[in-house]
């Protein structure tokens, strides 16, 4: 089968991710000796400078990992939580009835500092000025404007421009985007950097002492302060109104990243790992648990019977999703019911020949599904400018090393659409509060020092009980989709991880999105057009509503396997920025 690339392969280490320097710089580490703890925090600052338009500081990331002679696979919550001052009732007072998807009223506290940090204090063995100076010789150095890059700031400056100063002072020097294929510079995120290691250092001591008090600095000291002054005065939002923050030091100050267990599933050899129904994550192993039995490998891993067993499977998991999921510290979620075989085998006798277009929750005892419509204001009327700017990214990032340690994780949030940059800080805040409900029944609503049930979902997977992939993608709801295609390929067919990352691509959209402004198609199906006509025609017939899209454009995946001493690696050819690095 031809493939963009190879699969590459090696002993010593592998890393994977959505660009080309958070890999080449993860593999780096790993030659310097640091381990796949050190190199995952690194390549995720360095995504931080390299992926602006996809993540940020500002934003949030969840991790899993397994460290070598430990049992399974561990998760860190990088997800930050809603404010104190965050209720329904203070969002319905300002005649709101979706949160905005843009602005200061959707940040939770920033996650990606403190996680990486808990992650490197652990396991790491690297000091945090190693981890972070890679990072902020591309600030200040400069590091190459990609495509995509001057495509999402064009796609925002009309907003900076006009409602958000401090991001055009950054991103549009000259008042224009810069252009691909140039270089640009974050001095103010430099500074924030080095003054975090200044601080640290400044503690004395060994490197969790220091790595101790770089978190104090950000989230007791001059970062948490600088985002409660900026925050204070209102800017514009997709309500189309301007709008206060809520977030404050206090917030900041009490908000931690914390290691918890991850949830599994096992199918067949494989035993699946993901973050907990803070997270989207559990669809995943809810979609294996559905097509369970189905005797996928008799299926054309590229036909119309694939496609369309795994779209049925995908509707009736996420609406299990969109009723049931929500923070495990505030809310019961039924996921052990939600995850075995008898709920399961009932649920699959929905998936029929047909395409669903009514796909409701299904029953749990004790448990009353939330599946309330929205209640939608007013129309919003936004101007043309604000309208272009919505889009948005992810990243994701894989990391083995030679002694067994393996991370898989996916930041985002902080985007440049997001919110305005705080120049002392030379970031923005994250928007991830947007997939709050406003619906104070539901379990998913609003509430103070409430993570939201995040799309980002990071995935690896033991096979006959050892440690053996690490895998994943950007891209909201579509993650658990493009991310279990790959591996029921890689499973079921035979493909290697190149060959499953570039076959063809396809999700759903059938389902309410989880970001502003909330909206489903049901059966809706967009598939890549190297499907081809007779693959099209057969989903139609089926009763899918089907979009074919550019051949290249589905998922932006990567993964990496260990099987004994050997590793594997494969990484995304699509937007022409993953890459993989193995030796």
């Amino acid at each position: 089968m031809f493939t963009t690339r190879p699969e590459l392969l090696g002993t010593f280490g592998a890393t994977a991710s959505t660009h080309w320097l958070s890999a080449v710089t993860g593999m780096g580490v790993l030659e310097r000796g640091g381990n796949a703890f050190d190199a995952a925090a690194t390549m995720g600052f360095v995504q931080q400078v390299v992926e602006p338009q996809r993540n940020g500081p500002g934003g949030e990331v969840p991790i899993l990992f397994h460290q070598a002679g430990t049992d399974g696979v561990r998760a860190i919550s990088g997800q930050g939580v809603a404010p104190a001052a965050a209720t329904v009732e203070r969002y319905r007072d300002l005649g709101l009835d979706l949160i905005p998807g843009t602005g200061f009223l959707a940040a939770t506290t920033p996650g990606p500092f403190d996680a990486w940090m808990v992650l490197i204090r652990d396991r790491g063995t690297l000091p945090l000025r190693a981890i972070l100076e890679p990072a902020i010789a591309l600030v200040e150095k400069g590091y190459p404007i990609t495509p995509r890059i001057a495509e999402g700031i064009a796609k925002v400056a009309e907003v900076f421009r006009t409602d958000w100063p401090t991001s055009a002072a950054l991103y549009l020097p000259g008042g224009q985007p810069p252009k691909a294929g140039t270089y640009f510079k974050n001095p103010a995120l430099a500074r924030t950097w080095g003054r975090l290691i200044e601080e640290g250092e400044a503690a004395g001591g060994d490197r969790v002492r220091q790595i101790e008090a770089a978190r104090k600095a950000w989230s007791q000291g001059f970062v948490a302060e600088a985002i409660e002054r900026f925050v204070r005065n209102p800017v514009k939002d997709t309500s189309g109104r301007a709008h206060a923050g809520l977030i404050t030091a206090d917030d900041m100050a009490r908000w931690q990243a914390r290691e918890e267990a991850a949830v599994t599933y096992d199918y067949g050899r494989y035993t699946v790992a993901k973050c907990g129904t803070w997270s989207q994550g559990p669809v995943f192993l809810q979609q294996l648990a559905l097509l369970n039995g189905m005797d996928l490998a008799k299926l054309d891993p590229n036909g119309a019977e694939f496609v369309h067993l795994c779209v049925e499977a995908t509707k009736l998991a996420f609406a299990d999703r969109n009723a049931y999921y929500g923070d495990p510290d505030f809310v019961e979620v039924p996921l052990d019911v939600l995850l075995s075989d008898a709920y399961n085998a009932e649920r699959r006798k929905r998936i029929g020949d047909k395409a669903a277009m009514d796909t409701p929750p299904g029953a749990v005892p004790g448990y009353q599904p939330n599946v309330a419509k929205l209640k939608r204001g007013p129309d919003i009327r936004l101007e043309p400018h604000w309208k272009a700017a919505m889009p948005a990214d992810t990243v994701h990032l894989d990391v083995i090393d030679r002694h067994g340690n393996m991370v898989s994780a996916t930041p985002s949030g902080g985007w440049l659409p997001s919110s305005p940059v705080i120049p002392e800080l030379g970031f923005p805040l994250g928007t991830r509060g947007q997939i709050f409900s406003l619906d104070p029944k539901h379990p998913n609503a609003l509430a103070p020092g409430k993570r939201p049930r995040t799309t980002l979902t990071p995935s690896m997977a033991l096979r006959d009980g050892k440690p053996y992939m690490a895998f994943g993608t950007p891209g909201g709801d579509q993650q658990d989709q493009w991310s279990l295609v790959m591996f029921l390929r890689h499973v079921h067919h035979g493909m290697n991880l190149q060959q499953a990352i570039d076959a063809p691509a396809f999700h759903t959209s059938h389902f309410e999105s989880s970001f502003w402004p909330r909206g489903a198609e049901p059966g809706k199906v967009q598939i890549e057009s190297r499907f081809g006509d007779a693959v099209a025609q057969d989903l139609k017939q089926r009763g899918h509503h089907v979009e074919i899209v550019d051949g290249w454009s589905e998922g932006n995946l990567s993964a990496i396997t260990r099987e004994g001493e050997y590793l594997k690696a494969g990484a995304n050819p699509r937007y022409m920025e993953g890459y993989a690095v193995c030796r």
